[in-house]
């Protein structure tokens, strides 16, 4: 892990926070510690795509929620299988009304090419744009009413291609990468606070559309009974082995098969983000990545050193958008169903963000070790909000009002607790718990980034 501390802190860290999950193993059950293990995991992931953008590019991306919305998206529609009768229905049309929406824009870019005169090119456009709108409506309408009359409380969509569920993880990334393309070709334009209000925009409008396109992912009536990577819990309580290896460790067979099923999650997920916590390391150690901190330290000097700086912007935009849309595939893998109403603001835009700014911006390690402890700390408090009230009003009558209060707010104390956090690791680690390192060649590096990138 990259730090200007040494190897010190990095380690005790990282140790203080395995012994607070063999903690929760001891203390609740090892089920709660491996299932808090994959989230961490997951949540690692999405805080080191946000690092990629913010540390590295200086990017302030606010729709984190946006592209782990279209990352659990990819799983729907590389996973399930497709819904035949839907597809023999509405297919067609929907095809049709994709190549006719296709047509329109290639016509309306052919005609800004083309048109020299503005006074013509304008209506030309504007004229294309409502006959293409029009004919699109005309094949789209009747097809998605056909698509979600198809048996509608079990399917009412087209299903997905029914590929293996680990593919939607690939599928996820490039998903969101192609959207963030478009996003930050809009977008990358903007100051810092603009354009954290606008992702945060285009963001909810994405999850708007998922929850309300019932023939894409049906919308708020969910995607159940995704395919998994690894088996149930009851094939394994199968297995004669498997009973055997339960009496031989002293262990239920229902207990230990969730155990060991959330251990093979904990694997995957595991090999994932090392992989990618590897790449990110190499780019950020490169020239191209000396650079992009070049940019971000100083943008104006990296654009009269000759460097396309918004191009360099959409690069780290559209990578970071790639890891949180991989995280968001994950995710729906681990859930095994795709809710899209669940994606809210606080929960997967807020909340990542903390955990880079708690882990240390700039430094992927940092952003891993706040995805880990922000995640955690998360879900304790839900636990330990209650009871902490319950000891602090145990001296007051049942029925007392101050009382009734503070229990009825413990549940709230999950955002007290996150707030308290950040404000805490600001004051005395401004630079996260992991900060970014600033050696003393650090200056002489980040120049030789921009002269030979």
């Amino acid at each position: 892990m990259d730090t200007d501390t040494g190897m010190g802190r990095p380690f005790w860290l990282a140790l203080a926070m395995a012994m607070a999950l063999v903690a929760v193993g001891v203390l609740q059950s090892w089920n709660v510690a491996m299932a808090i293990l994959n989230l961490q995991l997951i949540s690692a992931l999405m805080a080191l795509g946000v690092n990629i953008q913010w540390g590295y590019g200086g990017l302030f991306n606010f729709g984190i929620m946006g592209f782990t919305a279209l990352g659990g998206l990819a799983a729907v529609l590389v996973a399930m299988p497709p819904v035949a009768e839907a597809w023999a229905v509405g297919g067609r049309g929907m095809a049709t009304a994709a190549v006719t929406m296709a047509g329109t824009a290639a016509a309306i870019w052919a005609l800004h090419r083309l048109i020299k005169v503005k006074a013509l090119r304008g209506p030309a456009m504007a004229l294309v744009f409502v006959v293409g709108l029009a004919l699109t409506r005309s094949f789209y309408s009747p097809s998605v009413a056909a698509i979600e009359a198809v048996d509608p409380s079990v399917t009412g969509f087209l299903g997905g291609l029914g590929l293996p569920i680990m593919v939607s993880w690939l599928a996820g990334g490039a998903l969101a990468a192609a959207v963030a393309w478009v996003i930050g070709r809009i977008t990358l334009g903007l100051q810092s606070d603009y354009l954290a209000i606008a992702t945060l925009g285009i963001s909810a409008a994405l999850v708007a559309v998922l929850r309300n396109e019932d023939w894409l992912a049906r919308g708020v009536k969910n995607v159940t009974t995704l395919p998994r990577p690894v088996p149930y819990e009851q094939d394994l309580q199968g297995q004669d082995w498997f009973v055997d290896l339960s009496v031989r460790v002293g262990m239920d067979p229902s207990l230990l098969s969730g155990i060991a099923v959330k251990a093979l999650y904990a694997l995957l997920f595991g090999s994932v983000l090392l992989v990618l916590f590897w790449l990110s390391h190499r780019a950020l150690h490169s020239p191209w990545g000396r650079m992009m901190r070049a940019i971000r330290d100083n943008r104006d000097a990296a654009e009269a050193m000759g460097k396309d700086v918004t191009r360099r912007h959409l690069q780290v935009f559209v990578l970071g958008s790639a890891v949180v849309g991989i995280a968001g595939a994950m995710l729906v893998t681990l859930n095994g169903q795709f809710t899209p109403a669940s994606y809210a603001p606080f929960r997967y835009t807020f909340l990542i963000w903390v955990m880079v700014i708690v882990g240390g911006s700039g430094n992927n390690g940092g952003a891993i070790l706040g995805g880990f402890l922000i995640w955690f700390l998360w879900v304790q408090a839900e636990v330990g909000g209650p009871w902490l009230m319950t000891l602090l009003t145990s001296g007051l009558q049942e029925d007392a009002p101050l009382r009734q209060h503070l229990l009825n707010v413990a549940p709230h104390m999950r955002q007290l607790v996150m707030g308290c956090i950040l404000l805490v690791v600001l004051r005395l680690s401004p630079r996260g718990l992991l900060p970014e390192p600033r050696g003393r060649h650090g200056l002489a590096q980040q120049r030789n980034g921009t002269e030979h990138s």
